[in-house]
Parts: structure tokens; C-alpha cells; sequence
């Protein structure tokens, strides 16, 4: 910037120079109160201005316009005409904007309504230092989720003390005890993150990378005995007409293209009974945490069995292993001698969004299955304490917190659950995205795409590990 070309400053005014490195030459006008260079939030720069100075080719001509900021342009530029509100409103209005995720044309507001869901997103993550746990094949889809804007996320293996002075995200499950021990131990603050509820298509334990995640700062969401983000959003939070308009067209969505957790699908199912009570079980990994935290009296996917069937003696009961235990991968398998003992029927191969929409009621221990049967209204019957129980809309068995005293409708719980609390990620631009955006990609099939060599290897060492356990048995 010429030094010529400065107006005339007070020199008692105080000036902030923002140049392009520290060594720059800048006129001596006014008070200098301080100098910045290098890469800077142009808003934040701007939020205390009384006026700017700047090139006219610089965006902060835009930026100060908007702000109803003064502005001298020092020399001529795309934005030298653009100083004023209504001059910056005129320019924006008159540009082309790109759905990034569609093709599709999009209008000013949406492209800022879009632009500002980043940077939410974004400046949610300013103060990670560093991340554990995370398995090298969830690092590509989990990055784009805790990236702070600028360098890479940290994974890390090892902690350094300089890791203490922010927030450390941790997944603690795939975390060494005695790193997640100091790490609790030293941290201004711990970031707990588990996959989302719309996760993906495939399954975490064949190393599917996930497309969804939950950060939460307080704890996690499946353990009743602390509260959660999401349980104070619940207990606490607000939420307007356009968010519970949202919640409902995305729960529609939802049940109409039959998506879950893991995926969509639908499935022909064979005639029911007449006049008879329909239950469907679903057996969950016994050593998980969500189970382990809020499971309390249920004594596994057996127990469960027994406690439904003393529930609904008359019923005819679906028990449906899960798919992780099915795979051979994790602990929880019920011999199909003793399940049948207590159930009618054994479902392996079915979708859950079908045999949902088939069943009468679910009986659940703590399974995200219950979450996904509310969506569809269906009756649920919660025996342990899952992060949907306690909010009206359950029969709750279990013993919930007593924190959780707001009475929620269903399209509140789904506005929390689905679109406040998660992060989700579009497989097809690698860009965060709405869940809306996701839904679609997972019906369309693209969310299946993300296949490689680590996932067909998990796959057949779960065949292996289930075909020996038959052999000991």
C-alpha cells in the first residue's frame, strides 16, 4: 500500500496496522496501538474498527461494508465501489453460488447460511491440541470433523505437555489405559467422541470408517450416571418452530428411506399372526460401553430375553442378534437353543428398519434400536437406561436420572438427537454436512462406497473366529 495514498489520520488516533509480514513499511500516521501480519480472522480484526483502510482489491472492503464499517480505499480495486451496506448486499446478491453437495443453484442466504455452519463447526474445535485413539482407518472421515481451519488434526499416540494447555479428544474406548489415565489426569479438558447415530454403511467392527460423530465436552451421552451435553440440551435446551419443522421432515425422511445406524433397507417379511402382540428384542454387544453405563440390572442379551418374556408372556417374540456379535467380532452371542427357549423367533439377515415397522412394540436394554422405533412411533420399553429414557416418551424399567424431568415430544428429542448434537460427514465431497445430506447418500448407495482391503480383511477374520468358537462349542 503506498504510503502516499493514506488520508489524512489524527494523530492521536489510534491505528492498527494488519500487514503481510512484520518487517512491513508503514507510514507513520496516527497512534499506533499495535501491528498484526500473516493469516488472521478478518472479522475478528474488524469487530472493534471505527473505520478501514485498505486496497481496493482487498475482501475486506466486502467484509467492513457489511459491517457498517467506513471505508477509504487507498487504490482501486473490484471492491472500491462496494463500501457501504447496501453496495455490499447489491454485489453479493448479483454473484453465482454452487450447492456444493447437489450441483444445484443456491441464492446469497443460503450460501451464507451454509458458509456459517463451517465455521460453527470450525471454531468448535479452536482449542484441540490433539486427538487419541482414533484407528487409522476413522482418521480420513473423522479429520474433516475436528479440523480447527488451518494445520491438520493432531493423532497422536504419545501426550507431550504442551498437550495439556487446550482440549484433547479422546476416543476411550481405543485409548491405552495409562495414556487415558494422564490424559484425565494433566488435561484442561477432555473431548469424549463416540460415532453418531446415522454412522454409516457397514459396520465399525469390519473397520467401516464412520460418517457421523458426538463430541462432548461433560461426558457421553450413554452413561446416566453424569450428565451429557445432550442430556442438558434435552433437560434445557430451546428450540423454534423452523428446528422442530426441520426435526419432523428429517424423521420422515428418514422412516420413509429406512434408514438406521448402520445403513438402509427394506425387506419382505412373512405374514403375521392375527390378533397376536409382536416384540422385537434386539441383542446388543455385551461389553460395550453404552451397555456396560447404562445397562444396571440387565445381566446381558439372555437376561434381557427373560425379563421380556415375563414382560409379555402371550407375545410372539423376535429376538435379533447384533450384527457385530453376528460377524464374530465382539462378545454376546446367545446359543440359538436358549434364545428359542425364551423367544419365537431368531432374525439375522432382516434390516432393523423393517422388522420395526413389522413389530407391535421393541423391548430394549440400552439399544440405539429403541431411538430408531420412536422415529417410527412405535411403543418402546426401555429396561436399561439409554439416552433417549426419561423423557415421556418411553416406558422406562430401568432406573433413570432424576436431572432428566423435562416431558419432550418426539420432534424435540429428534431436533436434539439428530440435529444439535451430532457432526456428520458427506462421502461423496469429503465436506461436513447436514444430516438431510446424508440420509440421501445413504439411500442413494454412496455412503457404501468406502470399502478397501482392511474391511474385506475383518470380514473374514470374524467368519474365522465365529466358525472356531463353533468348533470349541
Amino acid at each position: 500500500m503506498p504510503v502516499e495514498a493514506f488520508p489524512t489520520l489524527e494523530a492521536a488516533e489510534p491505528v492498527l496496522f494488519w500487514t503481510d509480514q512484520p518487517s512491513a513499511n508503514v507510514p507513520s500516521v496516527g497512534k499506533e496501538v499495535g501491528r498484526l501480519w500473516g493469516a488472521c480472522d478478518p472479522w475478528y480484526v474488524l469487530d472493534n474498527a471505527r473505520r478501514i483502510i485498505v486496497d481496493g482489491d482487498d475482501e475486506l472492503v466486502l467484509i467492513a461494508a457489511i459491517n457498517g464499517i467506513p471505508v477509504a480505499c487507498v487504490a482501486p480495486g473490484r471492491y472500491s465501489s462496494v463500501t457501504s451496506r447496501e453496495a455490499a448486499a447489491a454485489y453479493l446478491s448479483d454473484q453465482t453460488y454452487v450447492n456444493p453437495y447437489s450441483g444445484a443453484p443456491m441464492n446469497v442466504m443460503e450460501a451464507a447460511a451454509l458458509c456459517g455452519f463451517w465455521r460453527k463447526l470450525i471454531d468448535s474445535n479452536r482449542e484441540i491440541t490433539s486427538a487419541f485413539g482414533f484407528a487409522f482407518w476413522k482418521q480420513p472421515t473423522v479429520a474433516p470433523l475436528l479440523w480447527a481451519g488451518e494445520d491438520p488434526v493432531p493423532f497422536k499416540t504419545a501426550l507431550s505437555s504442551a498437550d495439556s494447555d487446550g482440549e484433547i479428544a479422546v476416543w476411550k474406548s481405543r485409548t491405552p489405559t495409562d495414556v487415558l489415565a494422564r490424559i484425565e489426569r494433566e488435561a484442561d479438558a477432555v473431548l469424549e467422541v463416540e460415532d453418531g447415530f446415522i454412522r454409516s454403511v457397514g459396520l465399525g467392527s469390519d473397520c467401516v470408517p464412520p460418517l457421523s460423530i458426538v463430541v462432548d465436552r461433560l461426558g457421553v451421552h450413554f452413561d446416566p450416571a453424569k450428565p451429557s451435553e445432550l442430556e442438558n440440551l434435552l433437560q434445557n435446551g430451546a428450540f423454534d418452530s423452523g428446528t422442530l419443522q426441520r426435526a419432523r421432515d428429517l424423521r420422515e425422511l428418514i422412516v420413509e428411506v429406512g434408514v438406521s445406524k448402520y445403513g438402509s433397507g427394506s425387506a419382505k417379511l412373512e405374514a403375521r399372526e392375527p390378533n397376536r402382540h409382536y416384540v422385537l428384542v434386539p441383542g446388543q454387544v455385551e461389553d460395550d460401553r453404552a451397555v456396560l453405563c447404562g445397562a444396571q440390572a440387565v445381566a446381558g442379551n439372555l437376561d434381557l430375553l427373560r425379563r421380556v418374556r415375563e414382560q409379555r408372556p402371550d407375545a410372539c417374540i423376535i429376538y435379533k442378534p447384533h450384527p457385530d456379535v453376528e460377524a464374530g467380532h465382539r462378545i454376546g452371542a446367545v446359543e440359538d437353543r436358549e434364545a428359542l427357549a425364551l423367544a419365537d423367533e431368531i432374525v439375522r439377515d432382516q434390516p432393523i428398519s423393517a422388522l420395526i415397522d413389522y413389530v407391535d412394540e421393541l423391548h430394549v436394554n440400552t439399544s440405539l434400536a429403541g431411538f430408531e422405533a420412536l422415529l417410527r412411533k412405535k411403543p418402546v420399553t426401555a429396561h436399561g437406561v439409554p439416552f433417549y429414557a426419561g423423557w415421556g416418551l418411553t416406558t422406562d424399567l430401568g432406573p433413570v436420572p432424576a436431572r432428566r424431568s423435562a416431558k419432550r415430544s418426539l420432534d424435540e428429542l429428534v431436533a436434539a438427537v439428530l440435529l444439535t448434537y451430532p457432526r456428520y460427514l458427506d462421502p461423496v465431497t469429503g465436506l461436513p454436512c447436514p444430516p438431510e445430506i446424508l440420509i440421501r447418500r445413504i439411500a442413494e448407495g454412496a455412503a457404501g462406497r468406502q470399502s478397501h482391503g482392511v474391511v474385506k480383511l475383518r470380514r473374514l477374520q470374524g467368519r474365522w473366529k465365529k466358525r472356531l468358537a463353533g468348533i470349541k462349542a
